[in-house]
C-alpha cells in the first residue's frame, strides 16, 4: 500500500503543571480492516526513532488504541478506557515497564480520513504519576497527482 495520507499527530504531555508539546507531518498509509483502522508512518531522525514504523490501531468498538513501534527500537502501549495495561517501552537507551491508563477516546474516522484523539496517563508502579499525554492525529489523503 501507497503513502496515500498526509499524518499530522501533535503530543501534548503534561507534567508538574507545565505542558510541553510536538508536532509531526509526514506521509502515511490509512486502512480499515474488519471494522479497525490502521495508521501507519515511518519514524524519522527528527523523532529519535530513525528507521522505525509506527502503527496505530483503532479497535472496531473504539475502546481500544494500540500505538506499535517496529524496528530497531520496538515498543507497545495498549490504551484501553476502563483498564490499566502494563507495557514495554524501549527508549534506545533501555526498556521500561509503564502503566497505561485512557481517560478519553474521541474517534472521527472515515474510509477516507478523518481524527483521532487519545489521552492517556503513564505510571511507574502504580502510585507514581509520571505524566499525562494527549493525541491528536489527523489523516488526510493527499491529492492525486495528475496524469500526463
Amino acid at each position: 500500500m501507497e503513502e496515500k495520507y498526509l499524518i499530522t499527530i501533535k503530543g501534548t504531555m503534561e507534567q508538574n503543571g507545565e505542558q510541553d508539546s510536538v508536532e509531526l507531518m509526514t506521509r502515511g498509509k490509512f486502512t480499515r480492516r474488519n471494522g479497525s483502522y490502521y495508521i501507519a508512518y515511518a519514524e524519522t531522525a527528527a523523532t529519535g526513532y530513525d528507521g522505525c514504523t509506527t502503527t496505530v490501531k483503532l479497535n472496531a468498538d473504539a475502546s481500544q488504541v494500540t500505538m506499535t513501534r517496529f524496528g530497531k527500537v520496538p515498543s507497545q502501549l495498549v490504551i484501553e478506557k476502563g483498564v490499566r495495561h502494563i507495557c514495554h517501552y524501549e527508549t534506545g537507551f533501555g526498556s521500561v515497564s509503564l502503566g497505561v491508563a485512557a481517560d478519553v477516546i474521541d474517534p472521527e474516522l472515515t474510509e477516507d480520513g478523518g481524527r483521532l484523539r487519545f489521552s492517556y496517563t503513564l505510571d511507574s508502579g502504580g502510585e507514581n504519576f509520571i505524566s499525562r499525554n494527549l493525541v491528536d492525529i489527523r489523516v488526510e489523503p493527499l491529492p492525486e497527482a495528475p496524469r500526463v
